[in-house]
């Protein structure tokens, strides 16, 4: 059973955004909750009142893309609409250390250069001897328990991690797909995941 083992407040973004993150014990890898409360015009967490079922966004660790901005895929432009919208009405990040769906970054990178032959993403993961999807979100669920969250709206273009999360015993209440952040060199990879992982997408934005 998963139990909090720290819980540190960080300032996010160069907006300054007040978040909690929360390490556990007795996790089998270094997964991290992450709580953005929802802020008020200055960028201060509102704690005056109730924040109502919280929003959550799963999200695999993506350094391409979450730290270095790639225009590969839309990983990092997910992760800060999420932030944005957490900021507005209150929830948490399962941040994952699942890079490249599950295989590693240097895997990862010999995918990207299967994908440069004209192999789409999961022909690429499955010629490198991987499934086409090698994550697991089972952790999600524990460490929402481990907080008291038993109910999220979910934030999400996956079918797969909805069904994660029901199945383990969490409430969906509503399912909201992220914005669909297409640009020239991503667009064969959006595709891909629409067709081959059945992906919903919000709004297209470009990049």
């Amino acid at each position: 059973m998963l139990t909090v083992r720290n819980k540190i407040k960080i300032f996010i973004t160069d907006n300054k955004i007040t978040s909690w993150f929360y390490s556990f014990n007795n996790i089998d890898c270094e997964a991290l909750l992450i709580h953005i409360p929802k802020q008020n015009k200055e960028g201060g967490e509102i704690t005056s009142q109730s924040q109502g079922t919280p929003y959550l966004r799963i999200h695999s660790q993506c350094l391409t893309g979450d730290v270095f901005g790639s225009k590969r895929c839309e990983c990092g432009n997910q992760l800060h609409e999420s932030i944005k919208i957490m900021t507005e009405h209150g929830g948490y990040i399962a941040y994952l250390p699942q890079e490249g769906r599950g295989i590693g970054l240097y895997n990862k990178l010999d995918a990207y250069a299967l994908q440069d032959q004209g192999h789409d993403t999961f022909q690429a993961n499955k010629l490198l001897g991987f499934p086409e999807d090698a994550r697991e979100y089972h952790c999600v669920s524990e460490m929402l328990l481990a907080v008291g969250i038993e109910k999220v709206f979910l934030l999400t273009n996956n079918p797969d991690k909805h069904q994660a999360l029901t199945d383990s015993g969490i409430a969906v209440e509503k399912v909201v797909s992220t914005s669909c952040f297409m640009g020239r060199d991503n667009q064969k990879y959006i595709q891909a995941k629409a067709d081959i992982a059945r992906h919903t997408f919000g709004k297209v934005v470009s990049i």
